[in-house]
């Protein structure tokens, strides 16, 4: 079943994955990234995103057996670990013994999108995760990350995205650089006490909805660029949202002025 079977913590992959899962310029220079878990390696399958190798633990549950028999067949090659050394390359409290590393691509940008996420300034990556996630289930077209918004591939956004990165084009870019993926949309500023409440916007219109960071919100150039301020009323005198509740409010919102 495995093409190997590795002892050591010190093995070469296994040092290969901890510096994947710790740092983002081990990511951005190997061009790879890692997923944990049956759930992820389910949607890496079916999306059909191969990883170039992967890891498991001999006793893993029957949908881990079957992911793994799944990976074998596609000719992944794949490295039987012991739990121990498993959970030396995880990045998890409680590894599902199953772990993919995966090759970095970009899923191609759709040429009409007309509604479009931008992430300016989230640094937490449960947070990030959550976003991308829910933007996923709104059906939005297409997500843009400013530079100083954490890692799309940080392990923390992976997992809480639960596997939007599978089917989300995803794109890191300045507000400068970024005129093609706005592309004349009206744009849309989510902000505390700003601007109209959420439900009296015009959401049927093409549209990129920006949600800044947990604590300073969104930067300068997103204040600039925007079209529209909108704010969540709260009528129970909270002063601000979580920023992943948030989003959540807003982008369906958005789906259910459109269903109409």
């Amino acid at each position: 079943m495995a093409e190997g079977r590795i002892t050591s913590r010190r093995n070469p992959r296994i040092q290969t994955v901890r510096r994947l899962q710790r740092s983002r310029r081990s990511r951005r220079e190997m061009g790879l990234w890692v997923a944990e878990g049956v759930r992820l390696a389910e949607e890496a399958l079916a999306a059909e995103w191969l990883p170039r190798w992967a890891l498991y633990t001999p006793k893993i549950s029957p949908r881990g057996q079957a992911v793994v028999a799944a990976l074998q067949a596609r000719g992944v090659p794949l490295w039987e670990v012991p739990p121990e050394v498993f959970a030396a390359a995880s990045a998890t409290q409680t590894p599902q013994g199953v772990l993919l590393v995966l090759p970095r691509r970009a899923l191609p940008w759709p040429e009409n999108a007309n509604f479009v996420l931008w992430l300016d300034g989230v640094r937490d990556p449960g947070n990030a995760g959550t976003m991308l996630r829910t933007a996923w289930a709104a059906g939005v077209q297409g997500v843009v990350l400013s530079p100083d918004t954490v890692d799309a591939f940080n392990p923390k956004v992976v997992r809480a995205a639960m596997g939007a990165h599978f089917h989300l084009p995803l794109r890191r870019a300045a507000w400068n650089e970024a005129a093609a993926l706005r592309g004349g949309k009206a744009v849309f500023l989510a902000a505390a006490g700003e601007g109209v409440p959420y439900d009296q916007a015009d959401f049927l219109q093409p549209l990129v909805l920006v949600v800044g960071g947990e604590a300073e919100g969104a930067g300068a150039d997103a204040r600039r660029a925007a079209t529209q301020a909108v704010h969540i009323p709260m009528p129970g005198g909270a002063e601000s949202l979580n920023a992943a509740v948030a989003a959540a409010v807003l982008l369906f919102e958005v789906v259910r002025q459109r269903r109409r």
